[in-house]
């Protein structure tokens, strides 16, 4: 089992830049495919970001080429760096971790955009 810590959220103007950090607990880390989701107010959870099974990344179209992805297992934490932000990208965005056929998600941490 695994548990996963977001952070880094926050306000931000339009065109600036977040980097958000999921730390994760165990020992296992770099056997889990990383992810991250995010949820607007009065929508669905969507995907954003994710590495693949052998490890590539990908990319929802709305973020592709501003979000970029990446881990570091030797301090078991997962990152989304957000950059050219716009209000539409307003929302929670939560960390995830898969293995096999069980996927944990982190709590959540809030980012805000103002226009």
């Amino acid at each position: 089992q695994v548990q996963l810590v977001e952070s880094g959220g926050g306000l931000v103007q339009t065109g600036g830049s977040l980097r958000l950090s999921c730390a994760a607990s165990g020992r296992t880390f770099s056997s889990y495919t990383m992810g991250w989701f995010r949820q607007a107010p009065g929508k669905e959870r969507e995907f954003v970001a994710a590495f693949t099974w052998s490890n590539r990344t990908s990319y929802s179209n709305a973020v592709k080429g501003r979000f970029t992805i990446s881990r570091d297992d030797a301090k078991n934490t997962a990152y989304l760096q957000m950059n050219s932000l716009q209000p539409e990208d307003t929302a929670v965005y939560y960390c995830t971790a898969q293995r096999l056929a069980k996927v944990y998600w982190g709590q959540g941490t809030q980012v805000t955009v103002s226009s």
